[in-house]
Formats: structure tokens, sequence, C-alpha cells
């Protein structure tokens, strides 16, 4: 199994920056998920990620970079990044440019761009600054499953595959960055997440959410089906009556406390406080928890597709059984 080493200690960071420098895979937090890094301009390395997730390499990885003095190495420049960068870096969002010719094309799934960001959590940066080299990281997990919020979901699934799992406890924003495409005409949000077009556009003018999925994705996460339990999943429109969907073997994922649930064998509520950050740091938990009961199908209310409710609607949309 994988070492869990905390991520807080200097001599942890430097064992494992080390490690991804001889090619070496680790996983790691950030704000939103834990990813799972190698150096991006080693390709066997970032194979050994696409193998340890059984991922298809036609879904490009993420480059997590630890300062924006970095994204050059990867990315042609673009003065509309200094701009994002002053409001949202180190934050949720991630950026797709022109990528420069020498980064390893397994990175990008032969596209000519790339995906670059900076994670809001500071030993991370700090992890990434003594790499030395910009990571490639897609999320810790199989390949189209729920993504992991903890180290220990890491370990659960990855453990086997991998040598090095740092432990910065949960993650606090618990959906994956949101990811703008500035190399489309206007930008385009390929996936939404914390930041949102409304926080865009004073930077950028018009920004435009692309809804829907990618045969070949231009982005991670924009596969029809993907962050899926394996237990069937049905999302209920907005005001559906759940109880029409009542079992035993069945499971009831609500937004808000309710009452009038009987008939259903586990209840869980994503906010008690009702409040969407909280609903979105506790997803991929709670999809976790459930999926590991056993039970015939789970059953999710939909959110308001408002603020950080879009997010949680994408994922809902994309794990919902067709």
């Amino acid at each position: 199994m994988a070492r869990i080493l905390p991520i807080s200690d200097p001599s942890a960071r430097t064992e494992t920056a080390e490690h991804i420098k001889r090619g070496g895979l680790v996983a790691f937090p950030t704000e939103t998920v834990y990813g799972l890094g190698a150096d991006a301009f080693n390709p066997d390395a970032v194979a050994r990620i696409f193998e340890a997730k059984e991922r298809p390499s036609f879904d490009p990885l993420i480059v997590h970079l630890s300062d924006i003095a970095q994204t050059v190495l990867v990315a042609e420049p673009d003065a509309r990044v200094l701009r994002l960068a002053q409001r949202f870096w180190p934050g949720p969002l991630t950026i797709i440019l022109h990528k420069r010719d020498h980064l390893p094309d397994i990175v990008t799934a032969g596209l000519d761009t790339v995906a670059v960001r900076i994670p809001d959590h500071a030993d991370t940066r700090a992890w990434l600054s003594a790499c030395g080299v910009p990571v490639a990281a897609p999320s810790a997990n199989p390949f189209g499953y729920v993504s992991p919020t903890t180290a220990a979901h890491v370990d659960e699934q990855l453990g086997a595959k991998i040598d090095y799992v740092l432990d910065g406890g949960p993650a606090r924003v618990g959906v994956e960055s949101t990811i703008l495409s500035l190399v489309s005409d206007p930008p385009a949000i390929l996936r939404p997440g914390a930041i949102l077009a409304e926080d865009l556009r004073p930077i950028l003018g018009k920004v435009v959410l692309c809804a829907g999925s990618d045969i070949r994705p231009q982005a991670p996460g924009r596969l029809e089906r993907h962050y899926a339990t394996r237990t069937p999943l049905v999302l209920l429109a907005p005001g559906e009556d759940a109880r029409a969907h009542a079992k035993p073997d069945a499971a009831l994922l609500t937004f808000k406390p309710r009452q009038d649930v009987a008939g259903f064998g586990e209840v869980e509520c994503l906010a008690p406080d009702g409040l969407l950050n909280t609903a979105a740091a506790r997803l991929f938990a709670v999809l976790r928890r459930l999926d590991s009961l056993g039970l015939s199908r789970l059953v999710a209310e939909s959110v308001p597709e408002q603020g950080l409710g879009i997010a949680i609607m994408d994922r809902l949309r994309r794990c919902a059984t067709p």
C-alpha cells in the first residue's frame, strides 16, 4: 500500500518531491479534490497515471503550478492570465491556454492546448515548489468514479498502485475546479466549479458556459458519464416527489433536511445548514458512503442551480444512470 505522510511535514514534502523527480507518482491534496501527480515533463511517469487510474489516453490532464512564473514553462503567454491570477490564483480556477511544443503530448491528449492552475493549499504549493517542475495531475481515483476528498479515499482505491499519499485533511471546496478556456472566442467555461461566469466577466467581458459532453474531451470532466457511483443513481427533476422512489434497499440524497422520507433504507442530507458550499464540500464523501452500502439504487434530489449549485448539478447529471 501507499505510504501516507502529512503534507504539513517539510521532510515529507522533500521525500515525495524527490520521488516526483525520479519519475514516481504522488497523490496530494488541493482545496477542490485530491490529485494524482507526476512530473509533467516525464512522459513515462505521466503514463503511469493513466495506468493507475485506468484512464483513457484521450482525456487531458491539468498541470499544477507552484506560482504564476511557472505558467510560461508549459503554456504560451496570454496577458489575461495575469489579470485572472491577481483575482483567482491560488484558487479553484483552471485556465486552458495554447501549450508549449516541448510539453509531452500525453499530458494534453494530443491537443495543442494545456490546462493549468495554482491550488489554494499552502502546503501543496510548498510541495510543488520543492518538486521543481510542473506536476500533471487528474483526480486521484479510478477513472470515472467519484472523486476523492480525503487521503483515506485515495488509499482505499489506489493505495496498491501508487507510492505516496500526502494527507492535507478534507478538501475544503469538494468539487473540481472551474475550467476556463482562453483559446475560445469568447472565453468559455468548460466545467463549472466554485468560480462562476459572473465572477469572470468583470475581467474578461463576455464569458459563456458550455454545458454538455464531448466524445473527445477538450478538458477533464467533459465525458457524458463521470464522477459516477457503481450503484445506479436516479436524479430527480426540480420539485419531483422522491417518495415515489422509496424502497427499503434504496437511499435518498436530499439537499436540505427533510422529515417526509419514510420508506428509504438510507437518507443522507448534503447540507444540514442549507448552504450550497456545505453541499459541495460533502457531495463526493456522501456519494462514496452510500455507494458502499450495496443498495439497489440511489435517488438524488436536485439542488438550486445557482452559485456552487451549478457545479453540484453538473456532477450529479454525469453520475446519473442514463
